[in-house]
């Protein structure tokens, strides 16, 4: 039972939470072509498409802690350090997606449709900073990711 739940966490993390890291990291450049394109409408579609690419990942993604608290508890390691940093950090990512990349993503979205072609609506500061909490919210990740393979006093030998 513990290698299906290994096995399960490791997909809902590479299946779920791997997307939105891409295409969130795509969004910013994505809304400021979207700006400046001639063809609002089409650039728009594309980028309300990468929000709902984040968004419904970000539901799914739901499952990587949920498969993780099983698969430690059959391993015994809820104690542990390595894992209770593991679980503030992607808490951290959590409400770094939840309330700030997200409603970020959704006001450029928003204005992106309201404005007329042509108009700039979308300044650099504000890609900018989606871009950075993205990547904020990236480096959590990974270093969650770092922590579930390196873990401290691991019996793997590596």
């Amino acid at each position: 039972m513990t290698k299906l739940l290994l096995i399960l966490h490791v997909l809902a993390a590479i299946v779920a939470v791997g997307p939105v890291t891409v295409v969130g990291s795509m969004f910013p450049a994505a809304a400021r072509r979207a700006a400046g394109s001639p063809d609002r409408n089409e650039a728009v579609v594309t980028v309300r498409v990468l929000h709902r690419v984040c968004r419904v990942y970000a539901a799914l993604g739901l499952a990587v802690p949920g498969l993780g608290f099983a698969t430690a508890s059959e391993l015994h390691v809820l104690g542990s350090p390595w894992l209770i940093t593991s679980i503030a950090l992607t808490g951290a990512a959590a409400l770094v997606l939840a309330l700030l990349v997200l409603p970020a993503q959704e006001r450029l979205l928003a204005d992106l449709a309201e404005s007329a072609p042509g108009t700039a609506v979308v300044e650099r500061a504000q890609t900018a900073r989606l871009a950075m909490l993205t990547g904020a919210f990236n480096l959590l990740w990974a270093t969650v990711t770092v922590l579930m393979i390196l873990r401290p006093g691991s019996t793997t030998g590596v």
